[in-house]
């Protein structure tokens, strides 16, 4: 019997109460309700702080210092801040270990074991497309923190476009930003977590692909959890579906929003559940925040199990044989489980950034950040101008490692500037397919 069967009672008994991320809290601390809401209000004014640094290596520097002087809830969203600011910075294995206790949990006892005997293993794009032919919402999860997470809405995209899908809504999204689909590429006003290189680029993608993009947060400045979820739902109502009751819809939404079912978000009723029921059909709801890499030790129990089992190299999803049905570890919260491939890494960097061969491993011409350490390097398309959010970032902090960028075919010009956003030297690059572009 393979180990990953023997294991699964062990596997049980680590499930937690306990949830994920800032929209997915630890339980609430004494004073209830209210401490969350002033949590939130008191990130929302360092993320305001944050805003007015030079640029992202500074606003990391505001992050971690606030960090240091808080404790309880605010410490907990801080460190999910800090860990998204890493992401931001193309430090993705560093925002796993930043982020420790956002750890995977789920809800009261999840669904049996999806041995091999029984399931195969698809890639997960094709088979929730499949599922996506007769709806008209889909609403597809993230951890903010981790990047791999846009993987699979970069490639849902085309395949949801090509069935009629009309509007892509993406949680961070700035409304105050009303010359993004004239410009075609997002900037730093765009949103807070659109300045990470894949959710740009997923914003991006959408929009040369004839999306309508939405952009659906609330606007008041210190909404509680429960307001957040009302106007997010109001705000994808009046957008979307008011005057275009045809209208399909694809959101990327953050953790338990995507939920189909009230038992996360402090017991509030999520967004995709309230506008499933406002628009008379029920969101095809897919979660990918559950199994995926975190900090050692810190992985939901069955995910190592099922990355030895099945050795998912994509975004993953598990059909049973007979029914060929799709398996969720939560059924009653979502509809389908994603598996994210754990991936390694290569001179510093996950090995997943080349999305299954969409990207070329470029290696960082030497002599770019002229000796400055820590120093920030950024590719752009050729052409785009300096505020556009990169296709690709690293942040080299210390020692003589070159790491590698990963970015589709095309020409790029690259930027290196250090803490405090000042130039340290510039280059043009051309990367293709044929093989990793290692010219200083």
């Amino acid at each position: 019997m393979h180990r990953s069967r023997l294991v699964w009672l062990a596997v049980l008994s680590i499930v937690a109460i306990g949830a994920v991320g800032a929209e997915n809290s630890p339980a609430i601390p004494a004073g209830g309700a209210s401490n969350v809401t002033l949590a939130f209000a008191s990130l929302n004014n360092l993320r305001r702080r944050a805003e007015n640094a030079p640029g992202p290596l500074a606003a990391l520097g505001v992050y971690r210092d606030a960090w240091q002087q808080s404790d309880g809830q605010l410490r907990f969203f801080i460190a999910q801040a800090i860990a998204t600011a890493d992401s931001e910075l193309g430090l993705y294995q560093e925002a796993l270990t930043d982020h420790p206790s956002a750890a995977p949990q789920t809800r009261g006892t999840p669904s049996a074991y999806p041995d091999g005997d029984n399931y195969v293993c698809e890639p997960a794009a094709a088979a929730i497309a499949e599922l996506a032919r007769d709806r008209r919402l889909v609403v597809v999860n993230e951890a903010h923190h981790v990047g791999e997470s846009r993987w699979l809405s970069l490639e849902l995209l085309p395949q949801l476009r090509a069935l009629g899908y009309t509007h892509f809504a993406a949680e961070s999204l700035d409304p105050r930003d009303r010359k993004l689909a004239a410009r075609g590429y997002p900037v730093h006003a765009s949103g807070y977590y659109v300045r990470e290189p894949l959710y740009g680029e997923m914003v991006r993608r959408a929009l040369q692909l004839g999306f309508q993009v939405v952009a659906y947060e609330s606007d008041r400045r210190d909404a509680s959890p429960e307001q957040r979820e009302a106007d997010q739902t109001d705000n994808l109502y009046n957008a979307v579906f008011a005057h275009n009751p045809a209208a399909r819809l694809f959101v990327h939404a953050g953790y338990a929003h995507a939920h189909k079912k009230t038992g996360y978000l402090w017991n509030i009723k999520p967004m995709a559940q309230q506008l499933g029921e406002r628009i008379g059909s029920a969101a095809l709801s897919i979660d990918q925040s559950v199994l995926r890499p975190a900090a050692p030790g810190h992985q939901y129990g069955a995910y190592p199990l099922l990355v030895d089992e099945y050795t998912p190299r994509v975004p993953s999803v598990l059909r049973e044989r007979k029914t060929r049905q799709l398996w969720s570890l939560e059924p009653d919260y979502y509809d389908v489980s994603v598996i994210l491939p754990q991936g390694r890494l290569e001179q510093g960097r996950p090995d997943w950034l080349n999305l299954d061969g969409a990207r070329t491993a470029s290696v960082i011409p030497s002599g770019l950040c002229a000796g400055a350490l820590p120093c920030l390097i950024e590719a752009r398309r050729a052409g785009e101008p300096t505020i556009a959010i990169p296709s690709d970032r690293w942040t080299q902090r210390s020692g003589p490692l070159r790491a590698l960028l990963y970015l589709p075919p095309g020409d790029y010009r690259l930027r290196a500037s250090n803490a405090n956003g000042a130039l340290l030297g510039e280059r043009d690059l051309q990367v293709s397919f044929a093989h990793p572009d290692t010219t200083d």
